[in-house]
């Protein structure tokens, strides 16, 4: 009998051995073993950067009931990276900024670099943030930059923001389809709702209450493909712990709803930003129906999708509420507790989330009392303005911090995915110290980039976002000898960190890019907006040209040292196509004013000059993808799955970076620094152009600059719709 129970006890302690080594090889091979469960969405997203590697990471999420504030401590011993951390995106950041520190690796939208060494070295690091939010994405990236995206682009993205310590990114996928269930419920038909709907590249302004119908219909597929997409996205945000922003009712309701209803109290809006754009419809505030329509948005949004904390809901997005002068903040503050409250209705606790945008925007009507007014029926803790154009408009200091109410303080940087080489580190840094010191900052919560536009200029969104957890009281220069040694996967020369001080001084120390407008026309250089005689009075770019010379001048040299797929041979093509833009725009001006002057000889020499140029930026674009038109409009194609869907996908992707729409000055508004507009588009325009300037001038007969411009715009319609 004893010798029976102790072959028992025998064979269950080898089974609770067997068990226990087998929890562990599985726990190795998902790269959890070191981790609990709390943490895998965390080491997912390390694995998926550094492999099999993840395994030598302990993760531990430690959560504070009392403090908002993300912390983390990160600490090697015995080739183990110990990490701790508030909630899973502390975690990544943290992971990441290891990485980075150490030259190990570096995560960008170009593509990441991975260079691991054999054994982790000596390393001990403590941070916190005094933000609680770190924001990121605004409304019209959804037009300007993702429309195209899958699964596979949007996790990508996702891991970025979850290592660069994002936890307030703006969610706005998807949400057509739960449109479109609301307004049949409300009767309206397919048809209906076809003419109603804006293309895909559009749907930003519409949501927003600015256009309508304007290059659509919408495809039916685009709904049930954006549903999925977006259940996704939010499923994998809420696991790394991040507040996905969603949308919310702002008022506006299609035509057909208008007059469906002709009893409520509906008010049809001129159009917007320069005319030319369908009507817009939006509700008052005090009509029934604006509470009713909201809330049960929400719910249906909530039945798709799940609940959400943060609801973004702008009513006056570049448009003048339709408000009496008599009764102007009384009407102002029905509309801001009106979204309010259907917002408390539909999804208590909940908080709204508008831009602060249009304050600077429209300085004119938003004084202190009207912005005040608008928010004054609205709880402090259950509004937060994201005051993002920080880069353009001090709107926080105009508008007393918001007066009371939470607030987020970022930049927008890049707009319309219109993208120079330019961005200001110094200027960041010393905002945000200066921010924080300041004892008339109110509730500020947030702090990040909102950029129109991605995949550009990633040392700013890789400065910007480790902002928020030094706090500015790194130097930067220290920071960008990290960022460089993990970008040229090696400790880099004294003569490569000279060009990159030079690109600081040339044009790293530009915080916008000012003359993408001028006299009123859009494109970041001259070369990128529509002709014009008028461009011997501009008065040229920002920053300083003849350093941009020398840095480049260095790279140069220097890129022949690196292997060809390194980061340095991406930058030269930026820095090379970036200065013979600004090259090519001083040499349009001399051509004209060379015809101008009947000086035929000096203008063709010119002529042949500009030519030459735009054919080597473009050919030299070859090798990056990611700026290409032919793989924007391929992937808006690929998109489509029938011939007339991937049709309607190509001219969407073509128009909005060209004629964006409309009669107004948007047209090249969203102008692209891409391989294959240079030869393709911008350079076809202005030889049609020169060349008919020229022979005015040979022949000695008035220039038709009105008749040229239109011949210009027709075809641009021509290449819009060419496939």
């Amino acid at each position: 009998m004893n010798r029976m129970n102790f072959k028992v006890k025998k064979c269950n302690f080898l089974k609770t051995i067997a068990f226990i080594f087998a929890l562990f090889i599985l726990g190795s091979l998902k790269g959890y073993c070191k981790s609990d469960d709390k943490t895998r969405t965390a080491s997912a997203v390390i694995e998926r950067l550094i492999g099999s590697r993840v395994n030598e990471f302990e993760l531990t999420i430690i959560e504070s009931k009392t403090e908002h504030k993300d912390w983390f401590e990160i600490e090697t011993t015995n080739n183990l990276v110990k990490i701790k951390g508030s909630n899973n995106t502390a975690i990544c950041y943290a992971a990441y900024n290891f990485l980075r520190d150490i030259g190990a690796a570096l995560v960008s939208w170009e593509g990441n670099k991975v260079n691991l060494p054999k054994a982790w070295p000596k390393y001990s690091k403590k941070g916190n943030t005094p933000f609680e939010y770190r924001e990121y994405l605004n409304a019209c990236t959804f037009g300007y930059t993702t429309p195209w995206w899958d699964w596979k682009r949007w996790e990508q993205e996702i891991d970025w923001m979850a290592m660069h310590g994002i936890n307030l990114p703006t969610a706005m996928e998807g949400q057509e389809a739960a449109w479109q269930e609301l307004w049949k419920e409300y009767g309206l038909t397919d048809s209906q709702l076809e003419a109603h709907f804006a293309g895909p590249a559009y749907l930003p302004w519409q949501r927003m209450g600015n256009i309508n119908s304007l290059e659509g219909p919408l495809p039916k597929e685009w709904f049930t493909k954006k549903q999925e997409l977006q259940k996704k996205i939010l499923e994998r945000m809420r696991a790394l712990d991040m507040h996905p922003v969603v949308p919310a009712f702002s008022g506006y309701v299609p035509k057909a709803f208008a007059e469906k209803h002709p009893e409520a109290k509906i008010t049809e809006l001129k159009s917007w930003s320069g005319g030319g754009f369908a009507s817009t419809f939006l509700v008052d505030s005090k009509d029934p129906l604006f509470k009713k329509i909201g809330k049960r948005f929400i719910e249906i949004y909530t039945k798709m999708y799940g609940k959400s904390n943060f609801y973004l809901a702008d009513s006056f997005n570049e448009i003048e509420p339709p408000v009496s002068e008599h009764n102007k903040y009384e009407e102002l503050a029905n509309y801001g507790s009106a979204i309010y409250e259907t917002i408390n209705e539909a999804a208590p606790g909940a908080v709204w989330v508008m831009q602060g945008w249009l304050f600077g925007d429209n300085k004119e009507f938003w004084t202190k009392e009207a912005t005040s007014a608008f928010l004054s029926k609205v709880p402090n803790d259950r509004l937060m303005v994201q005051d993002y154009a920080n880069d353009r408009y001090k709107v926080w200091e105009n508008q007393e911090a918001f007066y009371g109410k939470q607030w987020t303080y970022g930049y927008v940087h890049n707009y319309g995915g219109s993208n120079p080489v330019y961005g200001d580190l110094n200027f960041y840094k010393n905002e945000l110290t200066s921010l924080l010191k300041n004892p008339n900052k109110g509730n500020v919560v947030g702090y990040g980039a909102m950029p129109e536009g991605l995949n550009n200029n990633s040392i700013v969104y890789e400065y910007i976002y480790d902002l928020p957890w030094n706090k500015g009281e790194e130097p930067v220069k220290d920071w960008l000898t990290k960022y460089l040694n993990a970008r040229y996967e090696q400790t880099i020369s004294k003569t490569t960190f000279k060009a990159w001080e030079l690109l600081l001084e040339s044009v790293y120390n530009v915080k916008y890019w000012e003359t993408r407008w001028w006299n009123d026309r859009a494109g970041a250089y001259l070369l990128f907006k529509r002709p014009t005689a008028t461009i011997t009075t501009f008065k040229g770019n920002p920053g300083d040209k003849k350093k941009l010379k020398e840095a480049l001048d260095i790279l140069a040299k220097e890129a022949k040292k690196y292997d060809k797929n390194n980061f340095i041979q991406y930058d030269l093509i930026d820095v090379s196509r970036h200065y013979y833009s600004l090259s090519i725009d001083e040499d349009l001006m001399e051509c004209v004013k060379a015809y101008e002057k009947k000086d035929i000889s000096k203008g063709d020499q010119l002529f042949k000059k500009i030519e030459k140029q735009v054919l080597d930026i473009d050919n030299i674009m070859s090798t990056q993808p990611l700026n290409s038109v032919d793989q924007w409009v391929k992937s808006a194609s690929d998109y489509g799955s029938s011939p007339a869907v991937s049709k309607l996908y190509a001219k969407n992707a073509k128009t909005l970076i060209t004629l964006w729409g409309g009669e107004g000055h948007l047209n090249d508004y969203a102008s692209r620094s891409w391989h294959g507009m240079y030869k393709g588009f911008y350079w076809p325009r202005w030889k049609m152009f020169l060349e008919a300037f020229k022979k005015s001038a040979v022949n000695n007969t008035p220039f038709d600059e009105t008749k040229e411009r239109e011949l210009i715009k027709n075809w641009e319609i021509n290449w819009t719709e060419n496939n």
